[in-house]
């Protein structure tokens, strides 16, 4: 068989690549369909061409395809009988105008929940993981010998407001497709390329995202007696609400509160109506979680309160739940991939604060799940102190290779931690 790859794919993940038959042109092909990913990004939930190309592109190599969560997409790869495995992969862009100089670039635009017009550009990697995805899918469907049981790819929509997981899992994912006895899934980030991390329990943090809105009293700014100033009462509750973590939570336990936003008036010498601010919370502990967010709700509703405001509005932006990764699938995954990627490829890490949706697929159905990174920088550009631009970034642009070679390595050898995958005993 020919596989020669390009020698930027330079660790041990060819090795898994070749057993797959993986060439030049399957390369090609997968750079190709990133580039083409790469420069059409759509917004979280509104994902209805990207949609389109992932069902024709299963549809093509054989899976049942089929279409779940609106802008959600699953293939179901059929192989005789055996394990059923459950594969992830995210499909939204983030509103970022691209700045990454690429000849791919994206110049796609889009429309927000309230109307406004914004720039798209795939700035977290989704891209990445769809590309991979697909190309997993190619080698398993043409190589049915090596293997045997059921993948179910799932391309799902908006991560990154979590609500793409939740929605597919509504429109009754696990009804129309096999439910696996266990969940893989990946993300890109700005690491060495060729390399993974992976942590054993908790990967990522829950995150929790509301707007409240503080309700005052409007008067001229020369009559401030007439008002309640709803700056004033916002200021307070944001400086109080920072007293949660260094008073209330213990030193033990992680936790970030987060004013993202504060919008309040629109001329200099008038006290507005109302004001709002935007809030986000993340922990690891669900007790953490339900005391920070008590907390808050106390001091918002305490601080109008004092000042004689009506109560606040407290709207959930969005609310995600803990990355878990259990830890005898995590240790059983963790084999394979040091097997493949070679053990100073594969580092075991802390959890992060970041936060996916992705576990929500797992938990609707009481199976393991197991989450990790790859790195997206040579580690030349690393060692010179480069700057690297990370995920949701404008600049965020992975290279090519090692990264898609090492997702895909890293995705076939978790896949066939549980198939009977050439290579393996």
């Amino acid at each position: 068989m020919n596989t020669s790859i390009s020698s930027d794919n330079a660790n041990a993940a060819t090795g898994i690549l070749a057993d797959f038959g993986y060439t030049a042109a399957d390369q090609q092909k997968l750079h190709e369909t990133y580039r083409y990913l790469h420069a059409h990004p759509e917004l979280s939930m509104q994902e209805t061409g990207t949609a389109a190309f992932l069902l024709q592109r299963l549809q093509e190599l054989g899976l049942e395809a089929f279409t779940c969560g609106g802008t959600g997409v699953v293939g179901v790869l059929r192989n005789g009988a055996g394990p059923v495995v459950g594969f992830r992969a995210d499909t939204d862009g983030l509103p970022i105008a691209e700045s990454t100089g690429l000849d791919f670039a994206s110049t796609a635009t889009g429309t927000l929940e309230d109307g406004t017009a914004v720039p798209v550009m795939h700035g977290c990697g989704h891209d990445t993981h769809m590309s991979v995805a697909l190309a997993s899918a190619e080698l398993l469907a043409r190589s049915t010998d090596a293997w045997a049981g059921t993948v179910v790819f799932i391309f799902q929509p908006g991560e990154e407001t979590a609500a793409g997981a939740q929605a597919m899992v509504a429109d009754g994912l696990w009804e129309k497709a096999p439910k696996p006895e266990v969940i893989y899934g990946q993300h890109v980030w700005p690491g060495v390329a060729g390399g993974l991390e992976i942590s054993s329990g908790t990967a990522m943090a829950m995150a929790d995202s509301w707007k409240i809105t503080v309700i005052g009293k409007q008067a001229h700014g020369s009559q401030p007696e007439k008002s309640i100033d709803p700056i004033v009462l916002g200021a307070h509750m944001i400086v109080r609400i920072q007293t949660i973590l260094s008073r209330e939570v213990p030193a033990r336990d992680s936790a970030v509160i987060t004013i993202g936003t504060f919008h309040g008036g629109l001329k200099e010498n008038i006290i507005p109506g109302s004001a709002e601010f935007t809030v986000n919370v993340r922990t690891f502990e669900p007790a953490i979680r339900e005391q920070v967010l008590g907390a808050l709700r106390r001091i918002i509703a305490a601080e109008a309160a004092a000042s004689n405001a009506p109560e606040p509005v407290i709207q959930e932006i969005s609310s995600f739940p803990r990355c878990y990764n259990d830890p005898d699938a995590t240790a059983e995954v963790l084999v394979q991939l040091r097997a493949v990627l070679g053990e100073e490829h594969v580092s075991v890490v802390p959890p992060v604060m970041g936060s996916e949706d992705f576990g929500l697929l797992a938990e609707a159905i009481g199976v393991p799940s197991v989450y990790w990174m790859f790195g997206s920088t040579s580690a030349a550009r690393i060692d010179a102190g480069e700057p690297v631009a990370g995920n949701h970034s404008p600049e965020f642009a992975p290279e090519l290779e090692p990264t898609l070679g090492t997702g895909l390595a890293a995705a076939l050898a978790a896949i066939g931690t549980r198939l009977a995958v050439a290579g393996r005993d």
